[in-house]
């Protein structure tokens, strides 16, 4: 039985009951089997003893910490138990030795799944997204050719997501259109879905780099940080476009997720009430759980386990020197 994630949505208290958990809200207890679970989300306000700690020790389960606008705080990180340091010191050696490649690698990657999601308006009659998809297929890659340094491959991101984000004008109702990205905190409906869904991302990337040798802190397209698993940003980015932002388009364009309905209005519909993070996060798991062929292994896997896919490739890449070339949807179909 595949072991599944688990959202915490309203205020309580997680206890450890004989060697399992129980969840004690106002509603009562929600009892959680913890050998089926691979990964809590916290949503609210949450209290933890350490006894809750140590049952999710011994099983692995990592616990992933939200604030109150939808963004990622923290994670409770159980003690690895795949650890390489012959791996560290090879990811240290490719990160002096062939960063600039690794993180080309990503940015096309970005570019590719990108231009797949808008392809879709396109062949449903948003021509106005053509400029920017031929952009997308011709220019980028012509770009990332050139010798550039760290700095130059980072604008070429931002200019993408910039258009990207332009792009939304064409095939999305107004009341979802963004002038510019906001994150902290959001200040309209379509920021806080973007923040919420890159945040659950970045945190599904966390969990499933956690089963591999990999050493977190060590990335090639976003600056190693002190406080941060930046591995887990370069990872996640060339999935945003496919998991995240589908997600937002499907429920946005079906009506699944209306501003009236599934915003806070108090704070100017910045935020998911708990009806809207209710169907957001049903969408998105779905979605994590959605079946694609893989284009090397020859079978079907889910697109949460083609996030651990790509951080064994990128294993490949920095112990024996092969290319890497993160996932691709348009391989997959």
């Amino acid at each position: 039985m595949a072991k599944a994630t688990k959202y915490l949505l309203s205020m309580g208290e997680l206890k450890r009951k004989d060697n399992s958990l129980v969840f004690k809200n106002e509603m009562g207890n929600n009892y959680i089997p913890i050998e089926h679970i691979r990964e809590i989300y916290c949503l609210n306000e949450i209290s933890i003893n350490t006894k809750v700690l140590n049952l999710l020790s011994t099983y692995g389960v990592v616990l992933h910490f939200f604030n109150y606008f939808g963004n990622y705080v923290g994670t409770y990180y159980p003690r690895e138990q795949l650890v390489s340091g012959k791996l560290t010191i090879m990811q240290v050696k490719a990160y002096e030795e062939r960063r600039l490649d690794i993180a080309k690698a990503i940015i096309n990657g970005i570019a590719d799944n990108m231009h797949f999601v808008l392809y879709h308006y396109y062949k449903h009659g948003k021509s106005e997204v053509k400029l920017f998809l031929d952009w997308l297929r011709n220019e980028v890659p012509s770009y990332l050719q050139k010798e550039l340094n760290i700095k130059q491959i980072l604008f070429i991101e931002g200019d993408m997501w910039r258009k990207f984000y332009h792009s939304f004008q064409h095939f999305l109702p107004v009341e979802f259109l963004v002038n510019k990205r906001v994150k902290r905190p959001p200040d309209n409906p379509m920021n806080a879905l973007i923040s919420f869904g890159n945040s659950v991302l970045y945190s599904k990337t966390i969990s499933q780099i956690y089963r591999t040798h990999l050493n977190q802190t060590i990335s090639y397209l976003h600056e190693p940080g002190e406080r941060r698993f930046s591995l887990s940003l370069d990872l996640s980015e060339v999935f945003k476009p496919i998991i995240v932002y589908r997600t937002i388009f499907e429920n946005v364009n079906n009506k699944k997720l209306q501003v009236e309905k599934h915003f806070d209005k108090n704070l100017n519909y910045a935020l998911l009430n708990d009806a809207g993070r209710k169907i957001f996060i049903q969408s998105i798991e779905e979605r994590f759980d959605s079946v694609i062929e893989h284009p090397k292994l020859k079978r079907k896997v889910s697109l949460e386990t083609a996030i651990r896919l790509d951080a064994y490739k990128l294993i490949k890449c920095v112990v024996e020197g092969e290319e890497f070339k993160p996932f691709s949807i348009r391989e997959s179909i």
